[in-house]
């Protein structure tokens, strides 16, 4: 090659199956259950757990773990993706947007600190639906803006509802943080999909429906029982009536 002339471009590095925005936001706009998992290494059972999930009723499942490496986190979303597929759900990534775009996920989810949604979005290059937490009436405020803006925020979360120990440190907000969600959501007229999460479980899922969330997030409620169909399943009962 003469050195006058400038290198090729490299070609993009293509995604494991392309995804689009239009796939995960067409689970989450009918979703009321939503699962956060860890890799599940104690019991190494990563993939019956995620299929009997879904099988209970699941709508979407995001794997969350801090403690696993990002080939090992590929290597459980393969699993994970082939589940959703058998189910026709969608799945998400938590946090990291090359994981995200790497494994094809169609949900992607960031906190207040994680990348800026306009810098996810960029990075995911428009696709992927994409969520973020919220912890206080003001970043409630400010996610139905984020909807409503160019960045389109597809969904968010309100909480912890109460203390939970997948969030050391973190204060619980309380109910009176759903009620504003729904009351503010309704304000705005906006239909983006919010979730209600933190703590919630069998024993107080309805206290969280009374409150104004027609959508929840769960872990422990599901990941640490015997029988997670079934805790799905009751969980989906309680939440019927709840209108979306």
């Amino acid at each position: 090659m003469n050195v006058s002339q400038s290198p090729a471009p490299a070609a993009a590095v293509p995604a494991a199956d392309a995804f689009t925005h239009a796939e995960g936001t067409a689970g989450l706009n009918s979703a009321r259950l939503y699962l956060c998992t860890d890799a599940r290494r104690d019991r190494g059972d990563f993939g019956q757990f995620v299929d009997a999930a879904f099988a209970g009723g699941v709508d979407i499942i995001q794997l969350r773990d801090k403690a696993i490496e990002a080939a090992e986190e590929l290597e459980l979303l393969a699993v994970l993706k082939e589940a959703a597929q058998r189910h026709g759900r969608p799945w998400a990534v938590n946090d990291r947007a090359d994981i995200a775009v790497l494994s094809g996920a169609p949900v992607f989810h960031i906190g207040q600190k994680d990348l800026p949604l306009d810098a996810a979005r960029t990075l995911l290059n428009g696709n992927a639906a994409i969520g973020l937490s919220s912890h206080a009436p003001g970043q409630v405020d400010a996610a139905l803006a984020a909807a409503a803006g160019p960045s389109a925020l597809d969904y968010f979360c309100v909480g912890p509802v109460w203390a939970t120990p997948t969030k050391p440190g973190r204060a619980a907000v309380g109910l009176d943080l759903v009620k504003y969600a729904a009351e503010a959501s309704a304000e705005a007229g906006s239909g983006v999909p919010w979730f209600a999460i933190g703590g919630i479980d069998h024993s107080n899922v309805d206290q969280v429906v009374e409150a104004g969330a027609s959508r929840i997030v769960v872990v422990r409620a599901i990941t640490e029982a015997d029988d997670p169909a079934a805790a799905a399943a009751a969980l989906l009962a309680a939440l019927d009536g709840a209108t979306p």
